[in-house]
């Protein structure tokens, strides 16, 4: 049997999967068994479906199997290895070829994991937790690396208001460009602008450091910023927070 949930898992926020297979009855049972471990499951079809929803919902794995008509598994493999915004998200084959230069092709090409058909479907789920654990302990390092900045930061900001201020009319003159921020794109930035850390962030929109991540790279994507620091500045240069 697969191992329970832990408090650590996040049993109130369950991880959210695509699941890409284009044989119903395969793609109807993994989601469902899945489903019933606790987690969120979105389905597609093929690989160039499931693009489109992976823009959409920024999952915290894809599994995907590679045979697949329109865009396979490589295909979809390269797209979000290639997209900032989406680079990270661990990826798990299913496949149906279990050759040792089959694993190798894929392992090249970014993959995560591996799981040849016919699987045990606890060993899926087994490895789904060790994969979503994996991220997640990723998401924390960066997270932790991140808020030992915020001093710094705060000091930054502090000196990116001061000099805006002192611009005057200039800085006020300047159109306001228009940008597609969800309403938790916008609280996170404005807290992001007051100079919390991802905990304090996290703990005000009673989410998780994980997710707080999430929409941070969000943020970079649709404003072209790279860094904190000069999401900040963009923002507040634009009058996007107060």
């Amino acid at each position: 049997m697969s191992e329970p949930l832990t408090p650590n898992d996040e049993v109130s926020q369950p991880h959210r999967l695509l699941l890409v297979d284009d044989e119903p009855g395969m793609r109807n049972a993994v989601q469902a068994y899945l489903e019933d471990e606790g987690f969120d499951v979105t389905t597609a079809v093929d690989g160039e479906e499931a693009w489109l929803k992976a823009q959409q919902m920024f999952p915290d794995l894809v599994i995907s199997d590679v045979m697949m008509p329109r865009c396979d598994g490589y295909g979809l493999l390269k797209r979000l290895r290639e997209d900032e915004r989406l680079a990270g998200i661990p990826v798990i084959f299913l496949t149906a070829k279990g050759m040792t230069i089959d694993r190798t092709q894929g392992y090249q090409a970014g993959v995560d994991d591996y799981i040849p058909k016919p699987f045990d479907p606890d060993e899926l789920v087994a490895r789904v937790r060790n994969v979503v654990r994996r991220q997640d302990r990723l998401l924390q390092e960066a997270a932790r690396f991140a808020d030992a900045d915020v001093g710094q930061m705060a000091r930054q900001i502090t000196e990116i208001r001061s000099l805006l201020a002192h611009q005057g009319d200039g800085s006020q003159s300047r159109e306001t460009p228009l940008h597609n921020f969800t309403p938790r794109e916008a609280s996170v930035l404005q807290l992001v602008a007051e100079g919390l850390m991802n905990k304090e962030i996290a703990r005000q929109l009673e989410t998780s450091i994980r997710n707080v991540e999430k929409y941070v790279s969000r943020l970079f994507a649709k404003t072209g910023t790279s860094s904190r620091t000069e999401l900040v500045r963009y923002a507040l240069e634009n009058h996007l927070v107060t």
